[in-house]
């Protein structure tokens, strides 16, 4: 009786250290593969140009202070077992943390498999992540986790493949807008006010205030020290090249504020685009005022300006005349993006409030509705991390951080409101 207890003992001990050398799991057929390339986000210290991950997923994985974290959204509660694909240069230590619980797991130096990280219980649905780290570690060529287990099913949210460039779009993270509801007049003028708060002003953010169906104005953070009011006209013709722009549909300058940067741009359409560097603050309130008006000839002219609380007077950013359009303002829109990919792993909350519209007979309406949206990202499914709605008498836009909750993409919003008509002086603008 004794042997047998020493011989089950001993048998436990193997299983024990044949686990931690991350190969006792056979590999099911129906297992899921995340992709690194699009799922995954670097941690640990980010100095030096090598950036770990990839579109590839990660090449080389020799630096101990360096280490990845991946994200997966999950539509039941129950098991979860992990395998990493990976070729092991030198025997690795990792340690891996899901769900707040963490495993070690050692390797031995082999050639590139499917390596068995260990099993977890998932007792929440929504986002789970994935945290690995190596002391020591030297792995190479890994392009994908693999997920099975009664927590997985067919309703499993990640960027699955990089056709249409998801990878870049999926790390980018999923875009949110607000359709604001309009009276069907001659819209002349658009307003809206913009608060950002305090710690949501993270680099690659875009709070577009006062979207038409001509372009977008709005403030972005372009870098630790620079932020920028941006206003983009859309040439007609359809085109990411602006080089590529016939001459009659090219868009005309009319004229530019003081420090205001002009020029043209492209990669998602084409046309005239204005910039002024401006150091706006988290927290404060600011005013967009959009005008659009036709004019002779079949050309449509925009002009935006700019109130910062600290500055007190409305600025003029560009006005820019469209070819082939005679048009009133239409399409009043506000959206929230991220477009810097390194950046979509951080959460951004943004509020629009007091919307207002003026039609060509100067009569003013207030905007109390809005309908949601998002982009491809989000309506696909690999990224679900986007949420709207309203708080008191403001619109709000939350997206990116992998957040569980999410708003169904055409829910629609009312904001309370008070009347409070902005004040100004439409002869004294610039």
């Amino acid at each position: 009786m004794q042997v047998k207890r020493v011989v089950l003992l001993f048998s436990s001990l193997l299983i024990i250290i044949y686990q931690s050398l991350g190969q006792t799991k056979p590999i099911p057929e129906n297992i899921v593969k995340i992709p690194i390339g699009g799922n995954s986000w670097q941690t640990g210290t980010t100095s030096g140009k090598d950036n770990l991950i990839s579109k590839a997923g990660i090449k080389q994985w020799d630096d101990p202070k360096k280490g990845f974290k991946t994200f997966v959204r999950l539509e039941k509660v129950g098991t979860l077992t992990i395998w990493l694909d990976a070729k092991i240069n030198e025997p690795s230590a990792l340690q891996v943390t899901v769900a707040g619980e963490t495993k070690t797991v050692n390797l031995k130096a082999q050639h590139k498999k499917m390596v068995y990280l260990g099993d977890w219980v998932i007792r929440d649905t929504g986002y789970t992540v994935i945290n690995i780290h190596g002391r020591p570690v030297n792995l190479s060529n890994i392009e994908y986790l693999g997920i099975h287990g009664t927590a997985v099913n067919d309703r499993v949210h990640f960027v699955k493949n990089d056709e249409g460039n998801f990878f870049y779009w999926g790390r980018r993270g999923p875009s949110t807008h607000l359709n604001y509801q309009l009276p069907e007049k001659d819209i002349m003028y658009y307003y809206n006010e913009v608060t950002v708060p305090e710690g949501n002003d993270l680099i690659g953010s875009y709070f577009m205030a006062n979207g038409f169906s001509g372009g977008y104005f709005g403030m972005q953070v372009n870098s630790k020290s620079e932020r920028r009011i941006l206003f983009s006209v859309w040439s007609p013709f359809q085109t990411d090249d602006p080089k590529t722009i016939p001459s009659d549909h090219q868009i005309k300058l009319l004229k530019k504020g003081e420090r205001v940067h002009t020029g043209e741009f492209g990669n998602e359409g084409a046309g005239g685009q204005s910039y002024y560097k401006f150091n706006w603050i988290a927290g404060n309130t600011y005013r967009f005022l959009l005008k659009g008006e036709p004019v002779a000839n079949n050309y449509t002219n925009y002009t935006a300006w700019f109130y910062a609380p600290e500055v007190a007077e409305w600025k003029l950013i560009a006005s820019f005349s469209r070819p082939q359009t005679s048009s009133w303002l239409k399409g009043f829109h506000s959206f929230l993006e991220n477009f810097s990919p390194e950046e979509g792993i951080f959460e951004r909350k943004v509020y629009f409030g007091n919307q207002w519209v003026i039609d060509k007979e100067g009569r003013w309406y207030e905007v109390k509705r809005a309908k949601f949206s998002a982009d491809n990202t989000a309506r696909v499914g690999y990224r679900m991390d986007y949420s709207g709605g309203s708080e008191q008498d403001k619109f709000f836009l939350n997206n990116f951080g992998f957040f569980s909750h999410y708003t169904p993409i055409g829910a629609q919003f009312s904001r309370s409101t008070n009347g409070d008509k902005p004040t100004i002086d439409f002869n004294k603008l610039p």
